[in-house]
């Protein structure tokens, strides 16, 4: 198939798993293994158009992030919710820089580990939707610094693809008592910085490669993903709302298991 091609299948696939608990990383990853992409670029492309999915993010919470913008200088309550998001990054953004080789040349490489991983994390989803502390807080703009900052550290446990940077967060801040929706929506805000921040490392360490004809696939994937992720993230607050995160937990172990069989066979 044309590159073209692959870069739409990727963008679909970013667009439907980055905001539900089963680790678009990983689902990305094995699709490019799928594919037959061995081109090192191919890693960093699905970097890149992950942030085309968070724009979604910004356009759907577009009035309520401006309102907090512009209530920055006055009120107290807006100061609060940005330092939280930015205390929430802030683990993720130092371990991302110092381990950012290692992820992309060891951990991107291996779809045996992203299968284990989703097989693990489906069953601690599962576990967690059933026996999760009793919700205290049901507010994703007004969560105490300290509950930020544990939700911040859950969220690097997904620097190993097929963990999930959502089901990270959502797993630590259902754990400090936060509500499964708000739970869910404070990982859309956390990936805004998180996400900018990783396609700024990746694509300053790749700006020669990018240099050479590749940001035009990267341009289609992200589109694509923007789009997609425009529906999805609307779908996954209605699914949590009536059914929780046991539908995610039980997808990422037929994912897990699937991935692990032709593994095997292979």
């Amino acid at each position: 198939m044309s590159d073209w091609i692959y870069a739409v299948v990727l963008g679909i696939v970013e667009g439907l798993t980055e905001f539900i608990p089963v680790s678009s990383t990983g689902m990305l990853l094995l699709t490019k293994q799928a594919l037959g992409l061995t081109d090192v670029n191919w890693d960093t492309f699905i970097v890149l158009i992950q942030l085309g999915a968070i724009l979604a993010v910004v356009v759907l919470y577009f009035s309520r992030l401006w309102n907090v913008v512009l209530r920055l200088p006055s009120d107290p309550r807006a100061r609060r919710f940005a330092l939280s998001v930015i205390v929430a990054f802030l683990p993720a953004a130092v371990l991302g820089v110092l381990l950012h080789d290692l992820i992309k040349q060891v951990l991107f490489e291996s779809p045996r580990v992203i299968c284990i991983s989703l097989i693990l994390g489906g069953v601690v989803l599962l576990l967690i939707d059933r026996y999760a502390p009793h919700p205290t807080r049901d507010d994703a703009m007004a969560l105490p610094l300290p509950t930020s900052l544990v939700i911040g550290f859950f969220q690097c446990l997904a620097m190993i693809p097929g963990v999930s940077r959502s089901g990270a967060t959502i797993v630590g801040s259902m754990l400090m008592g936060v509500e499964k929706r708000a739970a869910a929506e404070f990982s859309f805000f956390l990936a805004i910085p998180t996400m900018a921040g990783a396609f700024t490392v990746d694509a300053w360490k790749n700006r020669h490669e990018l240099a050479h004809g590749h940001m035009g696939l990267v341009a289609i994937g992200f589109v694509v993903s923007f789009i997609v992720a425009l529906g999805v993230i609307r779908a996954m607050l209605a699914i949590v709302t009536r059914r929780g995160y046991a539908p995610f937990g039980w997808l990422r172990i037929a994912i897990g298991g699937v991935g692990l069989a032709l593994l095997t066979l292979r």
